[in-house]
């Protein structure tokens, strides 16, 4: 006889709704489960498994948990009944409070023995799992030390102002993307996570490979283990000059992975793009932005390379954008141009990934008549490499970036486990994929939901902190984009963002300030969960029209108390018309309204703010100084 792993001493249930409790016991046995003076029997199915539905309970406790059969007793004591929140995602959910302040140690005022905290540690195992690694303990200052910074504070705010027992279970790992927290099921339903699903299994239940245990670390391997380039082959030898004929090769949109257009491994692939470009351009020296290329390049422009990036160039080569100068010599009286990109990815993804705001033809000096360099390519496979799997990074058990695995691992021990909600903060190991994000963030939600079958729960969730380098000019950025898609999922009932623009730090990936992170999301809670009359969030953007002057007006939901932070001018607003070049706006605020507008854009198509990897100086806030949601009116490309 055994009561599911979440049923321990310490426990908090949910209150107020119907309380599953689960165990195994020899099949066919009689279970009698007890609980607050609620009694429930049930037959074990031929597995052993069995599951009661007890009443409703108030907040309160402490009880005991008693289940008996004829093959013994379980039991769990120093039960409460309160609110119970999964707080899950990837590192900034699971960095612990400890990890936020110096030596000095955390503040006061977290030994709260109506607070249970449960921090599941299971391994990335293969197969829906039903034990998780993990117990219930009290709340003291030693234990909230080693658990979520931003759980410990939202479970402190909501038990500070509900004055209920709190129940919290930190279910989050580092660097994880959201396919990982999908179900199969919920993966399958969209093109690209059926892609994920068949690439896993191809690799998942593959013969161990005894070479994997040879490198010493994952640069040793790629500089020897890794497929390398043996050089351009005799056959591709003219497929970078102008005239070579490439009508028969296929075709792709770009910018994307090639792996997302039916080429699974890594290798070696030409890009070929012809265009004719404007007759004052003869002559003049152009500017060649090609996004970023996966992993390394070499380009060509009629026949003459203008540049590239290789291992030499340092390791961060699959993100680096591309922009190479076109020589004047090379634009000729026939204004034809033939870009010639060859491309080499030796692990994962590989191809020109865009963003496609980046991928665009100019001459030096002359953004403003750019040409766009999206759309379909001319491309060939020079050498196919296969399904590379570095050491150590094979999908399947103990990789938690295998699609899938933590759900199976990690969420499906805990359902049916009455919850209130869920708490969530991820996104930053999916910055590259927004236009993907969008879909399989709310669809991951979705999922949640359905697995649990408790209906449409809260589930409240922290857009991205600002975070690298500040840039001086107005642009594309793909955190922005990934914030834009996780803003996104406010379309789907009962869900909260957390605004995080002022928190982050240039040069950390963690910030430390989770203290104003896990505020935020317990006073989303307060707001929509609990009906208390405070103002959830800060503005989020709701509309843009234009004033008879030619100026942009923004409106905001929750845009109650539209101010700056530091009584200047709204800052880090962009504005453009339908060149669709950026410049930055003079700004004002007027009547609970964002007003922008620019002398050289005589008619504004579109405003965007905080559209920055790091908006600095961004300040916009609403009620009680809560920071505006970074936003863009327009729906180009980007």
């Amino acid at each position: 006889m055994r009561l599911a792993p979440p049923f321990h001493d310490h426990a908090v249930l949910q209150r107020e709704q119907p309380i599953p409790v689960w165990g195994t016991a020899g099949p066919g046995e009689r279970v009698t489960v007890r609980l607050a003076g609620n009694l429930a029997t049930v037959e074990a199915g031929p597995e052993g498994r069995w599951q009661v539905r007890l009443p409703p309970l108030p907040a309160g406790g402490p009880h005991e948990l008693v289940a008996e059969s004829r093959s013994g007793r379980a039991s769990a004591a120093d039960l409460l009944v309160g609110e119970v929140w999964v707080c899950s995602g990837q590192s900034n959910m699971q960095w612990q409070l400890s990890q936020c302040y110096a030596s000095d140690g955390i503040p006061a005022g977290f030994d709260l023995p109506a607070v249970r905290l449960l921090t599941v540690g299971t391994p990335a195992r293969l197969g829906r799992q039903e034990a998780i690694d993990g117990r219930w303990t009290v709340c003291t200052a030693a234990t909230a030390a080693a658990f979520s910074g931003v759980g410990a504070w939202f479970g402190r705010e909501l038990h500070r102002d509900l004055g209920v027992p709190v129940g919290l279970i930190c279910n989050a790992w580092g660097g994880t993307r959201v396919q990982a927290w999908m179900s199969r099921e919920a993966l399958v339903e969209d093109p690209a996570g059926l892609d994920d699903v068949r690439h896993f299994d191809t690799i998942a239940y593959a013969p161990h490979d005894p070479e994997e245990s040879t490198w010493a670390s994952f640069a040793e391997w790629e500089r020897g283990g890794a497929p390398q380039d043996q050089g351009v082959a005799a056959a591709a030898a003219d497929w970078h000059r102008p005239g070579f004929d490439d009508a028969g090769w296929s075709l792709m949109p770009l910018p994307r992975h090639w792996q997302s257009h039916g080429h699974p491994g890594s290798g070696v692939f030409w890009f070929r793009r012809t265009l004719t470009v404007p007759a004052s351009w003869s002559g003049r020296e152009l500017e060649l932005h090609l996004g970023a290329i996966d992993k390394h390049d070499d380009t060509w422009v009629n026949g003459e390379r203008v540049g590239g990036l290789s291992w030499d160039d340092g390791a961060n080569t699959w993100c680096t954008p591309r922009v190479y100068h076109v020589p004047a010599r090379l634009v000729g009286a026939d204004r034809r141009l033939v870009v010639a990109v060859r491309a080499r990815s030796h692990v994962y993804h590989g191809g020109l990934s865009g963003p496609a705001a980046e991928m665009r033809v100019f001459p030096a000096g002359g953004a403003g008549d750019a040409m766009p360099l999206t759309g379909m390519w001319r491309y060939a496979v020079e050498q196919d490499w296969g399904v590379v799997v570095p050491p150590g990074m094979r999908l399947g058990p103990g990789n938690p970036n295998s699609p899938g695995i933590l759900f199976d691992s990690r969420l499906a021990p805990l359902i049916p486990y009455g919850i209130r909600g869920a708490i969530w903060y991820q996104g930053e190991s999916n910055a590259a994929e927004a236009a993907l994000y969008r879909r399989q963030f709310p669809a991951m939600i979705r999922d949640w939901r359905r697995a649990w079958g408790q209906g449409a729960f809260p589930f409240l969730f922290v857009q991205l902190a600002n975070h690298h380098p500040a840039l001086d000019l107005p642009g594309s950025s793909q955190w922005a984009e990934l914030r834009d898609a996780q803003a996104a999922a406010l379309a789907l009932p009962a869900t909260g963002m957390a605004v995080a623009i002022d928190v982050g730090e240039a040069g950390d990936i963690h910030p430390k300030d989770k203290e104003s992170v896990g505020r935020r999301l317990a006073r989303l809670a307060l707001a929509g969960t609990y009906g208390r009359a405070v103002a959830p969030c800060g503005p989020l953007y709701e509309s843009m029209t234009l004033d008879a002057g030619g100026r942009a007006r923004v409106r905001f939901r929750h845009g109650a108390g539209l101010a700056t932070r530091d009584g200047a001018a709204p800052r880090q607003v962009a504005i453009a018309g339908s060149d669709r070049c950026w410049r930055w706006a003079e700004t004002a605020i007027e009547a609970g309204t964002l007003v922008a507008w620019h002398p050289e854009v005589k008619r504004p198509a579109a405003v965007r703010y905080a559209w920055a990897d790091n908006p600095e100086g961004c300040n916009l806030v609403g009620a009680d100084g809560l920071p505006a949601a970074p936003f863009r009116s327009d729906d180009w490309p980007t």
